[in-house]
């Protein structure tokens, strides 16, 4: 009886070897299918699809789940996927809680109609978003830099608005983006090297930035380039298409603006704050703007303010603006600033630069002896849809002296070596470390093109201490590193001590950005933490309309949900596959490989 049993277990042995190398081909073609700008095959994705006869993937990695028990269990009827039908074609830009329909009925006041405001659970579409006819992946960086397909974000109302301000130009196919800005006409790479006469920008010092009313991001596109990464957000106006714009040319933004809400950042998280010209009332409303900029700079944090009304002495013909007006304004924000106890480093031309004290201390004493309101709030990082005040966030306890980055991606946060994430220690955070380059290592062997550039916008909806970001780490790409609000453990504070950025978020609502605006979603855990809390069907329509045709998502979750998942988006046009955690078929967690299809409005089937 050995012999039946031996050719048998052979015969399962050539099948797995099969699903193996079929799956690693898999993805080799789907780069081959990846829609470039000028509707050729991706150069990449067609050199690495060249070598796709050498699939060198681990014998051991198994691309069957073993846990065929718990499928078998499923119902016959119940096993077919519910199908989700395309969206009408006047969804293709769709943005839920940015509706600009929805956004008229609220209060204008302090920006508040331009806020976050969510459909009810009755208004929610339970359909696919569909892309616009013509659709393409957008070019690899750094081309996308500077070219978007038109196709993408067929929008030209910016190349009019902002024709003498060198924000966009339209040629052909595609728009070009010369780097310029209403600030920087002669380009955002000599305007930041005005910043960095100033700012420690070369040395790794500065790493994480923030862009208030972005534009379409060409500061933050041009800072990739020196090693810090920017934070950019604008709202969903009449500038139709800024954020959808900047994250098609490959630059981390979100649909945002500074209204009556805190801003989703913990505090004391960024480097480097920016405004360029960006309409923001800073002196307004006894300054509350500016103390919400405090807030989320860490000690030693820069704060620039280029336009009006800085130097109004020289610049108010230029502008045209009463110099009384400007004056004034100018001499509010200078005395908030003193309150911030912020130092004024530099003013020349149009740009001013401060920078947050160090010492805050020296600075509490001072205030205290002006009667400054300190905000009460127990939690500095409990901001999710809570009211700004004009108060002063007392500084959390962070070290100012970060390691200049790359260094500071695996040295040992100041956050967790003083205790201040509960149940977090160094030994766990090493050792987190360690687990994600593991995990990490093992996807890049299951798709290859994770490596390749292919992937630049990549979201973690559940990231945790910033493990696969840092392990993923790359100038090809970029992690918004999101923390669901309901997490156990609020560790955004670490992600940013880290270099890496990232952003609140409840996912029982949709996401602040255009739809297809990722090129790589990682997913671990998420469903489990959510179960019972909100409906995953419409946790995964949020993540199709986010994701990119021909996008790729990378869920790790235990297999009975992963089991859930698989059955919905299958009927959502999305190609799948559960792959076996990297430590063999016993461990219950699983992976779940799926990849969507490319179809655009209009279109019933996928092409």
């Amino acid at each position: 009886m050995a012999k039946p049993h031996s050719a048998d277990g052979r015969a399962r042995s050539s099948v797995q070897i099969f699903i193996v190398v079929g799956l690693c081909c898999f993805f080799y073609i789907l780069g081959a299918w990846q829609r470039s700008g000028f509707g050729k095959g991706d150069s990449i994705a067609l050199e690495i699809t060249k070598k796709s006869s050498d699939c060198n993937i681990r014998s051991d990695l198994s691309f069957d789940s073993h846990h065929g028990g718990e499928v078998s269990k499923i119902d016959e009827f119940e096993s077919k996927p519910k199908v989700f039908e395309p969206c009408d074609a006047q969804f293709i830009d769709y943005t839920p809680c940015q509706d600009q329909r929805r956004a008229m009925t609220f209060p204008r006041e302090n920006m508040n109609y331009r806020e976050r405001h969510c459909p009810p659970e009755e208004e929610k579409l339970h359909c696919l978003i569909p892309a616009p006819k013509g659709y393409v992946t957008p070019f690899s960086w750094p081309k996308s830099r500077d070219y978007v397909p038109y196709a993408n974000a067929p929008y030209k109302s910016l190349t009019v608005e902002k024709a003498i301000q060198n924000w966009i130009q339209y040629e052909g196919n595609v728009f070009r983006f010369p780097g310029g800005g209403t600030q920087f006409p002669q380009g955002a790479d000599k305007y930041i090297d005005q910043l960095a006469s100033v700012i420690p920008i070369k040395d790794g010092t500065v790493r994480t930035a923030l862009d208030t009313g972005c534009g379409v991001a060409s500061w933050g596109a041009y800072l990739w380039s020196r090693n810090v990464i920017a934070m950019s957000f604008a709202p969903r106006d009449s500038h139709e298409a800024q954020v959808q714009f900047a994250l098609e040319r490959g630059v981390p933004a979100v649909i945002g603006v500074l209204g009556t809400i805190k801003l989703p950042y913990p505090s004391a998280a960024f480097d480097m704050a920016h405004c360029s010209r960006c309409l923001i009332p800073w002196g307004g409303n006894d300054g509350m703007y500016m103390m919400e900029v405090d807030r989320v700079l860490r000690p030693g944090g820069y704060w620039v303010l280029s336009g009006p009304p800085i130097n109004w002495k020289a610049n108010y013909k230029s502008w045209q603006r009463p110099k009384e007006d400007l004056e004034e304004e100018q001499r509010k924000i200078e005395e908030v600033a003193k309150l911030l106890c912020w130092e004024k480093k530099s003013e020349q031309s149009e740009i001013a630069i401060w920078q947050k004290t160090v010492d805050s201390e020296s600075c509490r004493s001072r205030q205290e002896d002006s009667r400054v309101k300190f905000c009460e709030s127990a939690d500095a990082n409990d901001v999710w849809y809570k009211k700004m005040e004009v108060c002063i966030t007392p500084t959390p306890r962070v070290s100012s002296d970060l390691k200049p980055f790359p260094e500071r991606l695996y040295a040992i946060p100041s956050r967790i070596a003083g205790g201040s994430v509960p149940g977090v220690s160094v030994e766990s955070y090493n050792d987190d470390n360690e687990k994600w380059k593991k995990h990490v290592n093992a996807y890049k062997k299951i798709n290859r093109l994770l490596d390749s550039g292919r992937y630049r916008n990549i979201m973690d909806v559940n990231a945790g201490l910033g493990g696969f970001a840092a392990a993923i780490q790359s100038t090809k790409l970029w992690v918004m590193n999101v923390v669901p609000t309901i997490a156990e453990k609020s560790t955004l504070g670490v992600i940013y001590e880290r270099g890496l950025i990232g952003i609140y978020h409840d996912w029982c609502e949709a996401f602040s950005t255009y739809p297809r605006t990722y090129d790589l979603i990682h997913s671990h855990g998420l469903f489990s933490l959510y179960k019972d809390k909100c409906n995953e069907e419409d946790i995964l329509l949020e993540m199709d309309r986010i994701l990119r045709p021909e996008g790729a998502v990378i869920f790790r979750d235990e297999v009975d949900v992963l089991i859930k998942v698989k059955k919905l988006v299958e009927g959502m046009r999305w190609d799948t596959k559960m792959v076996d955690h990297e430590d063999g078929p016993l461990v219950p967690e699983k992976i779940l490989i799926a990849v969507k299809q490319y179809w655009v409005a209009n279109v019933t089937s996928a092409q």
